[in-house]
């Protein structure tokens, strides 16, 4: 399990994306709300917390 630090930066992550992502769903003539929005943020949240233990293993198993 991450820790609520490591939650935080993947938001910070997210968020840095947020308008180029936003951008292309204009252009894809989809509206983007805080509410459409969420479930995508706890997705993200997921895939960098999997792909952060991923590269935790990858690099203990290198040490």
């Amino acid at each position: 399990m991450i820790s609520q630090d490591k939650s935080l930066e993947f938001m910070q992550i997210a968020m840095k994306y947020l308008p180029e992502a936003k951008e292309q769903l204009d252009k894809a003539g989809v509206e983007l709300s805080m509410d459409l929005i969420q479930p995508f943020m706890d997705l993200f949240s997921k895939v960098m917390q999997e792909a952060y233990e991923l590269g935790l293993a990858e690099g203990r198993k290198e040490m």
